[in-house]
């Protein structure tokens, strides 16, 4: 049974780093273009209680230098908070759209209400791009118009980036880098822009969307219930014959913070469960999959002899080998590969917990809401 385990990990991490679509290496990034400026583009901004960061995100958007024709609305998904006084403060008006949310009615998740909302207004609708974006993320001057002449370029119905994430706490650079390595590893990001292959996934902080497309898959209604909407949306216009693109931001920065390691944990199990289609099946699948990959290489190398030793160390090797390019991108010590394991299953202790809160009604919580119920399929 030990050389079968140390074996099965071997195999898997050989896979990974040869065949799964080379995605440690922790890339592709936007190229520095020039959009035509022909394309008009609109911002749409869903914000919930995001007064610590709404100024700065806003005030990000109103100073791009898109060339082209550029609006912003922002939709106050029911704020209790300072929200809608420091937006209408920045100048509604200037470039900026402020929409009062509509009470979120039964079936829809709260994010993709507000964006529903914004996406309606008449001059979203006039719109060649829209861009999705969220109440907590600070834009470089010239985002907008790399993401634009990406898709201009290209002819992509969806450019999305995984923002970088705020990493400065001590939780946060034991554990924000892992959250990218895994979501790197499940949408690897060259599968996700090959259109032979069916993977689609996105990053919410930033997707530029084309007209064509919101209009193909009915804007996001199709994914009312989704909460992981980012990846739904990029599922959907991509069935709908869609060009997708999927890469890392060196223009966009989330200001939100995680002070600790609870922090972290309730953001992974908010959805985790999700993710595994509310299968408990599918969680003890992921449990069993994460002990062979994570923690049988560490223990085999102190545990076990002969070859299966030998396994467990060029496993572990691996392991800690693909993790530095993501590490490196978040200017966090090479030494974080050695403990992935470590981190690993804490994310694994999230993922039950993201399960065990499901069962018991208190799933998908975020911003005072709670989302019981399952997404649609």
């Amino acid at each position: 049974m030990t050389t079968l385990v140390a074996l099965l990990s071997f195999a898997i991490w050989v896979y990974l780093f040869g065949l799964h679509g080379r995605f440690w290496l922790s890339g592709p990034v936007l190229p520095k273009r020039a959009p035509s400026g022909k394309s008009k583009v609109v911002v749409v901004v869903p914000a919930r209680n995001e007064e610590e960061s709404i100024r700065q995100s806003l005030g990000s958007l109103q100073a791009q230098d898109y060339p082209g024709e550029l609006s912003i609305i922002l939709v106050d998904d029911n704020s209790n908070d300072g929200t809608g006084a420091i937006a209408a403060s920045l100048g509604a008006g200037e470039r900026l759209t402020i929409l009062v949310g509509e009470p979120l009615p039964h079936g829809w998740s709260g994010k993709l209400w507000a964006v529903h909302q914004g996406l309606a207004h008449e001059t979203a609708k006039a719109a060649d791009y829209v861009l999705l974006t969220d109440a907590d993320i600070e834009h470089g001057q010239s985002h907008v118009s790399m993401l634009v002449a990406k898709a201009e370029t290209d002819g992509l119905d969806l450019v999305s980036e995984m923002v970088r994430l705020n990493c400065a706490t001590w939780a946060e650079r034991a554990l924000i880098p892992a959250f990218v390595f895994f979501f790197e590893m499940l949408y690897p990001f060259a599968w996700v822009a090959d259109p032979k292959k069916r993977l689609a996934g996105a990053a919410g902080g930033t997707m530029l969307i084309s007209r064509a497309a919101l209009e193909r898959t009915e804007g996001v209604s199709c994914i009312r219930h989704h909460l992981i909407d980012d990846c739904a949306l990029a599922k959907a216009i991509k069935s709908s014959g869609g060009r997708i693109w999927l890469g890392h931001s060196e223009s966009a920065i989330s200001r939100r913070v995680y002070p600790d390691w609870r922090d972290v944990w309730n953001m992974i199990a908010r959805t985790a469960y999700v993710q595994l289609g509310h299968s408990p099946a599918m969680l003890a699948g992921c449990m069993l999959a994460m002990g062979i990959m994570y923690c049988a290489p560490p223990i085999l190398t102190v545990f076990a002899h002969g070859v299966p030793c030998m396994l467990g160390i060029l496993s572990w090797l691996m392991m800690a080998v693909a993790f530095q390019p993501t590490l490196h991108r978040y200017r966090c010590s090479p030494l974080w590969g050695v403990v992935l394991p470590c981190i690993s299953m804490f994310y694994l202790g999230a993922t039950v917990a993201s399960a065990v809160r499901h069962h018991a009604g208190r799933g998908g919580g975020w911003k005072d809401r709670v989302y019981p119920e399952s997404p649609a399929s």
